[in-house]
């Protein structure tokens, strides 16, 4: 007799990503995360087969949601810079909930290929790529490559997140005191691209 559906799915998924992405446990077995969720491992079995089935779902629907969120404000009828501005704080917001997301995506790109980010194809990248060249074209931002400053801007946000342990060692810095860092730095890359 199949289980029923109390919401022990999604319980499952959010234990995955709190674990996996925001706690940074990227080899965290499905035990881990049984006893995480509070459920057993049958349990956890009986909704995803193999600890892969539920790291790529936990995965997808995080980059999805993500893609969403980056997307719509690529594609909304906004000034050209709030919408780097909001993209700054969706992204950074996302980052700060779940620091660890970028290393899994990287980690994982490596171990299953790209294929495991075919939904991000659906950002409506192309015609912001355009509005960017626009905007260089009218002198607001720097000429370049659109893509390179693209490349640049979520590299500026993304990079201390990926690097926060050594960041917090470097500086001699607690969580606390990074995370203040951090939060400094929206202002700080809204102005690096408007200069």
């Amino acid at each position: 007799m199949p289980l029923k559906n109390t919401g022990t799915e999604q319980l499952i998924k959010d234990t995955a990503k709190r674990i996996l992405f925001a706690e940074g446990k990227l080899h965290a077995t499905t035990q881990d995360i049984a006893e995480a969720a509070g459920v057993n491992r049958a349990a956890l079995h009986y909704y995803f087969r193999t600890r892969d089935q539920l790291v790529a779902c936990v995965f997808n629907e995080s980059m999805l949601e993500l893609s969403v969120r980056l997307g719509t404000v690529m594609a909304s009828v906004r000034p050209f810079q709030e919408k780097i501005e909001e993209l700054i704080a969706v992204f950074m917001k996302e980052m700060r909930a779940y620091p660890y997301q970028e290393i899994f995506l990287v980690t994982e790109i490596n171990t299953a290929g790209v294929e495991l980010v075919k939904d991000i194809d659906n950002m409506p990248v192309a015609n912001f790529l355009n509005e960017i060249e626009n905007e260089m074209s009218a002198g607001v931002i720097e000429k370049m490559n659109p893509k390179h400053f693209l490349m640049n801007l979520f590299s500026l946000l993304s990079y201390p997140f990926i690097m926060a342990p050594l960041y917090r060692q470097f500086f001699n810095l607690n969580h606390q005191d990074f995370d203040q860092l951090v939060a400094e730095r929206k202002q700080l890359i809204y102005r690096m691209v408007f200069k």
